[in-house]
């Protein structure tokens, strides 16, 4: 039996790379936040990002961009909630891309069947706040806090860092009763990293992996895409599949992307290529 994932309502298995769309439901995503900033708006999308073939969709009501400034839990909350429950018939995973355990506990008791984490449930009661349910969990490594975080990334050793951070993230899950079928990771590419220490966590992701815990990797569209390719955002596709598929042939089982359809194309051709394999 292969890699099982569980998600909330779903067990999804990682036979095959999966593809999460973003759904941001925010003023001031570097990216798109603006384009679906209402409920009704971000709905849409996420149908859209469902028919293009997405396996999950990730609601994000803060923007965690560099320089960003905070939300409060109640302003979250409330962009938040009627798109999962806009979106919770699409009979695929929603997850909630949120760092506050009181949006987690709301978000969850709505229908939510994920938490995607960028500070790794090291907030106070996030560990709490989630083990008593049956949702997915991503741990996020992040060097700093949102705001400050691209002023002056430094490691010493950065591959040995980010997996001693997961080692020990891992270790705390477990002692708060959270299964391992529960956890996937994410390296947090542009979260407290230069374009280098980026692409050397892309290039070296096998040497970043704990035990059998999942990859799930965000680099869509990033500032790390724009450094090779330069443009803007939105004129990054092209860069963020490719880089999207050099995480998954070094093993990453999900992708999170704003260019879903793309994205399911260029896997699909991939996967036919290396392995023969055909939807």
């Amino acid at each position: 039996m292969g890699l099982v994932f569980q998600c909330g309502r779903f067990e999804l298995s990682l036979e095959r790379p999966l593809v999460m769309g973003i759904v941001n439901v925010t003023p001031d995503s570097f990216s798109d936040g603006a384009a679906h900033f209402s409920a009704e708006q971000a709905i849409a999308h996420g149908r859209l990002l469902h028919s293009q073939g997405a396996h999950l969709l990730d609601i994000g009501g803060e923007s965690t961009r560099p320089g960003a400034e905070p939300v409060s839990a109640a302003d979250e909350a409330q962009r938040i909630l009627p798109v999962i429950e806009g979106l919770r018939g699409l009979g695929i995973p929603l997850s909630v891309d949120t760092f506050k355990p009181q949006v987690m506990t709301l978000a969850l008791d709505a229908g939510a069947d994920m938490i995607n984490d960028i500070y790794a449930l090291r907030q106070p009661g996030a560990l709490q706040a989630v083990a008593g349910y049956n949702c997915g969990l991503c741990v996020m490594h992040m060097q700093g806090q949102p705001k400050t975080m691209q002023q002056a990334p430094a490691y010493d050793d950065i591959i040995r860092q980010v997996r001693q951070f997961f080692q020990n993230r891992v270790l705390a899950l477990q002692d708060a009763g959270i299964a391992a079928q529960r956890i996937a990771l994410d390296p947090g590419f542009g979260f407290g990293k230069t374009a280098a220490q980026n692409y050397q966590l892309l290039r070296q992701l096998d040497d970043l992996k704990v035990g059998h815990y999942p990859w799930l990797l965000g680099v869509s569209r990033k500032s790390m895409i724009g450094h090779v390719t330069g443009g803007e955002p939105s004129e990054r596709m092209a860069g963020s599949i490719a880089a999207a598929l050099a995480g998954v042939a070094r093993g990453a089982r999900m992708v999170r992307v704003h260019d879903v359809k793309a994205t399911v194309d260029a896997i699909n051709v991939w996967l036919a290529t290396e392995y023969g394999i055909f939807s």
